[in-house]
């Protein structure tokens, strides 16, 4: 595959798990805590809390994707492996440990507030697994990135 065609695809597929996010964040979560409401009215107090707090979740996401799409257009100039790729993709490791921290540390005070239920925490684990992996996976693409980087930087200066 080209570099351009490989690229585009990277690019179409984040597009799209940027348009699933919005979708699952401004659509499906709003939907599903408005029908908890609803059916739990004694439970309205804990709407807007977990809103935000979900939203803010979303921030990390939103912003890896921006470094994801750098990615992509330097995988088109056939820039694949570059310290500039490395840097993003260590960040991309970052914000995704952040984010998993952050919604664990959530769940814990709203649960300490009296807004959850030990097994919304349970289940919140699964998210923080995904998280800690992808953020594992991105250092580990970071450091495979950065060394191809300094053996490409060393088969350039050689004749």
């Amino acid at each position: 595959m080209e570099q351009n065609t490989l690229s585009k695809w990277l690019k179409v597929i984040l597009l799209g798990v940027a348009l699933c996010g919005l979708i699952v964040y401004f659509m499906v979560i709003p939907v599903c805590g408005t029908t908890i409401v609803n059916d739990y009215p004694e439970f309205a107090y804990c709407f807007w809390p977990w809103m935000v707090f979900l939203w803010l979740t979303g921030i990390p996401c939103y912003i890896a994707l921006y470094f994801g799409w750098k990615i992509a257009s330097n995988i088109g100039l056939d820039q694949s492996f570059t310290d500039d790729n490395a840097t993003l993709l260590k960040w991309i490791s970052w914000l995704a440990a952040g984010d998993a921290g952050y919604f664990f540390i959530g769940n814990i005070v709203l649960l300490l507030m009296n807004m959850n239920h030990p097994g919304i925490i349970l289940l919140s684990l699964l998210v923080v697994f995904a998280g800690v992996a992808i953020s594992v996976a991105a250092a580990a693409l970071s450091h495979l990135v950065q060394k191809a980087a300094l053996l490409q930087e060393e088969n350039d200066l050689t004749i």
